[in-house]
């Protein structure tokens, strides 16, 4: 089974919704995880209101540390913007990518809705990507 890990460095707002459209999209068996290297104490009330929005509730989640030792356990390691290059340990054989999308931490709604619907579009292309790699 493949494994996603999403990271941010709060584990707050754009990790999070990335683990939830994985857990309610993915179209096969998929290990799905995030994390932060610096968690909130808890989810962006506004992240969740903006996934319940189109039905997805990341309510029950929470910020969590990134164990690094953990990191290369991962088939993708996808970090939110803040350089993945700093997360994977050297000679990681995964695919580690960078999406490099806006923190809405402080924004209005609306900047987290386009946020969302960014992260939404990005999890689908990873998606496609991984189900081309498994034929």
């Amino acid at each position: 089974m493949k494994s996603v890990l999403f990271v941010c460095v709060e584990n707050s707002c754009r990790s999070q919704m990335a683990e939830g459209f994985a857990r309610a999209r993915a179209p096969f068996p998929l290990r799905i995880a995030s994390a932060g290297t610096n968690p909130a104490p808890r989810v962006d009330p506004t992240a969740t209101a903006v996934m319940a929005e189109v039905g997805i509730d990341i309510s029950g989640q929470t910020p969590k540390l990134i164990a690094l030792g953990e990191v290369g356990g991962y088939d993708y390691v996808i970090t939110m913007g803040c350089g993945a290059d700093r997360i994977c340990p050297a000679g990681f054989i995964g695919v580690n990518a960078d999406w490099n999308v806006p923190d809405p931490k402080g924004k209005g709604i609306e900047e987290f809705r386009r946020v969302r619907d960014l992260i939404r579009t990005r999890v689908d292309e990873l998606f496609n990507e991984i189900a081309k790699e498994e034929r």
